[in-house]
């Protein structure tokens, strides 16, 4: 599928793991030939991390508090006592997409429990479910039977089912969606003959619960927002609605994804798509949906509206969660097997800077500025994935195993590693701060749930490190590498199995 897309394409495909790869030869060749530079180096990057999770804990604070004062807020009220939204809101119509693979009926079922418990009126909801032909039988039943017990409590109900084997295609959530969004387009959209610029699209995981007031304030900051039928709508997401049968490492993934959302919320001027977001219907029929033979679709439609619209284009935070499944498998191992591959598949967002350069290479309308923030920021982006894990835990020893007799004879090799550990368990004081916070985020405790499953909640942030490299560095590295060498070792779509 990608044989035509030239030298160039190609070429951008391989850069992130080629800077991946040098830094960590680098890593060792540089130890070992100028260790009293790669000293001094460590000293500085340690210093840069720890400025930058006091810089990245601000924000994650201030998130967390709009976000809070956000769920109080009654915002269907907000959407008829504001001026600029009175009348406006009753036009908008809500066409919700929930792909689907081979989810359980429980699952699915609490989805559409509490999207049918909104605040918000249900006869402005277009609900489509969407399976995949090759889920089987199972999944038609489960659509089934939630069409059955749910179908006639929205405006309109659609199951759509996405064909196997469909030319261009590789079978994942993009190429499901743009099926989805174009059965609702022809069947439901333009038979009742609705305004596209009217439609707001939310393209949700199918274990992705609303929080009463989403469509509420989603709304709100639509009509609101300058410029709304440009931006790309971007909601928190908490990893909550298994949480209590996840495993520490689940949890503590879980949880630093949502942190790390939640400080994006506070840049959105870094701020791209991810997972369960909204679109205006209007632009998403301009650049014809979602692309079909790519892993990455949540963030690559962000750019495909980037790129369509001349860098016109952003995402805006809501400041409002959605609750999404913490990764859980039937066993411990099982669990941490999957959690590698979400992480994989996550990195393998790395894909989209050979679609944006190669677009910026041709878009002579997006400004030189842009080009450079974004390309700056999607390879420093995906290169401190992979690579500052191993920064922070290597370059604290490395030199003084490859440095040589001189160099260990050397005053800052004897206290190198005395001031990384120390510049570095302030650094951790951060994650104290995600302990206190993740206790404040979990959700009504069951009825089994003791004191002593709190402490060990909190002081199960411990494992924290361990993460950062072999769920954070590692599944990056693999993704970027097999992006690099593509052919047989390219990624398909790896769709996160539900448990409860």
């Amino acid at each position: 599928m990608k044989k035509d897309l030239g030298t160039f394409y190609r070429l951008m495909e391989i850069l992130p793991a080629f800077l991946t790869w040098l830094t960590v030869v680098l890593m060792f060749l540089l130890s070992w030939k100028i260790p009293i530079a790669v000293a001094i180096f460590i000293i500085l990057f340690d210093i840069y991390w720890l400025l930058k999770t006091i810089y990245l804990s601000f924000h994650l604070k201030s998130s967390f508090n709009r976000l809070k004062k956000n769920l109080k807020i009654d915002w269907l009220k907000s959407l008829d006592l504001n001026q600029e939204t009175a009348q406006k809101w009753k036009e908008i119509y809500h066409l919700i997409i929930l792909p689907m693979y081979q989810e359980p009926y429980s699952v699915v079922k609490e989805t559409f429990d509490r999207l049918a418990e909104s605040n918000y009126p249900l006869d402005k909801f277009l609900v489509v479910l969407a399976i995949e032909e090759r889920a089987g039988k199972q999944a038609q039943d489960v659509a089934l039977e939630i069409e059955k017990n749910y179908g006639n409590k929205f405006f309109k109900f659609l199951i759509s089912v996405h064909p196997d084997g469909l030319e261009g295609e590789i079978p994942g959530k993009g190429s499901n969606e743009s099926w989805a969004a174009k059965k609702a387009k022809s069947e439901i959209i333009d038979s009742i003959g609705i305004p596209y610029g009217d439609i707001l699209v939310s393209v949700f995981d199918v274990d992705t619960q609303v929080f009463k007031n989403y469509f509420g304030i989603l709304t709100e900051t639509f009509l609101t927002e300058k410029d709304g039928q440009f931006s790309s709508y971007q909601p928190v997401p908490l990893f909550l609605n298994n949480i209590y049968q996840a495993p520490a490492l689940a949890r503590i993934i879980g949880f630093s994804s949502t942190f790390w959302h939640l400080m994006q919320q506070s840049r959105a001027e870094k701020l791209t798509t991810f997972s369960s977001h909204s679109v205006p219907f209007k632009a998403l029929c301009e650049i014809d949906f979602w692309q079909k033979n790519i892993v990455s679709e949540d963030s690559r439609i962000f750019w495909q509206f980037f790129l369509h619209f001349d860098g016109h284009w952003k995402t805006v935070p809501l400041f409002y969660p959605v609750s999404m499944d913490a990764n859980v498998a039937p066993t411990f191992w099982g669990t941490m097997m999957n959690l590698y591959k979400q992480q994989r598949r996550w990195a393998w967002g790395s894909e989209n800077a050979a679609f944006l350069f190669s677009g910026f290479k041709k878009n002579k309308k997006i400004s030189f500025g842009k080009k450079i923030y974004w390309t700056f920021h999607l390879l420093e982006g995906y290169h401190s994935w992979a690579t500052s894990s191993l920064i922070i835990f290597a370059l604290g020893w490395l030199p003084i195993m490859l440095g040589g007799v001189s160099f260990g004879a050397t005053l800052i090799a004897y206290n190198l590693p005395s001031i990384t550990r120390w510049i570095m368990t302030l650094a951790s004081l951060g994650i104290v701060s995600s302990a206190f916070l993740s206790m404040a985020l979990l959700p009504p405790k069951p009825f089994e749930f003791k004191k002593i499953n709190s402490l060990w909640y909190f002081f199960s942030w411990i494992l924290m490190p361990a993460t950062l490299i072999f769920f954070g560095s590692l599944p990056a590295i693999e993704a970027q590498t097999r992006l690099a060498l593509s052919g047989k070792f390219s990624l398909d779509f790896w769709v996160t199995p539900k448990h409860r």
